[in-house]
């Protein structure tokens, strides 16, 4: 595996936009689609905010996607611990490349580069899933997150300290 992030940019965003999850998950709901979180990055930067969005690559291949948020500056209703944080605001993993470790070395690529600290200072990575989403509750505790009794929507909020 030689996993990276690239930003998206105007030669990835149509491959990146052709990545889907599973029907199941699809179904689900438990991830919006590369197209809304495209739009939301857009209108949080165009509304003064931060927004990273990347694509996940195998080498040239397009696994996935992935999108870091920093602060709450245009978000309605954010949960109390976005103000000042890390978010990372999707991970998802196209359905024909899950079950191979990408989700897990994609969020630690996130990570890491949130910890360099690249919009501004933090103390915490927030993110939020939904509750019957078991397979993201065991990769996100798994990398140290802990809910913390919030919910953004219908979703269960956790939060890693960066310290």
């Amino acid at each position: 595996m030689n996993l990276r992030l690239d930003k998206v940019n105007a030669k990835n965003i149509w491959e990146l936009l052709d990545l889907k999850v599973t029907d199941a998950q699809e179904a689900a709901d438990f991830v919006a689609s590369n197209t809304v979180s495209i739009l939301e990055a857009y209108t949080t930067l165009t509304a003064g905010g931060h927004a990273l969005p990347f694509g996940v690559y195998d080498g040239e291949t397009p696994v996935g996607f992935l999108m870091i948020g920093y602060d709450c500056t245009d978000w309605e209703d954010a949960p109390e611990v976005a103000a000042g944080s890390y978010c990372l605001w999707r991970l998802m993993i196209d359905g024909r490349y899950q079950g191979r470790g990408y989700g897990r070395r994609a969020a630690e690529l996130a990570l890491d580069l949130i910890r360099a600290l690249p919009c501004g200072p933090a103390d915490c990575c927030w993110l939020s899933y939904m509750p019957e989403n078991a397979a993201a509750r065991a990769l996100y505790r798994s990398l140290g997150f802990a809910e913390n009794g919030e919910m953004e929507d219908d979703e269960v909020v956790a939060v890693l300290p960066l310290a």
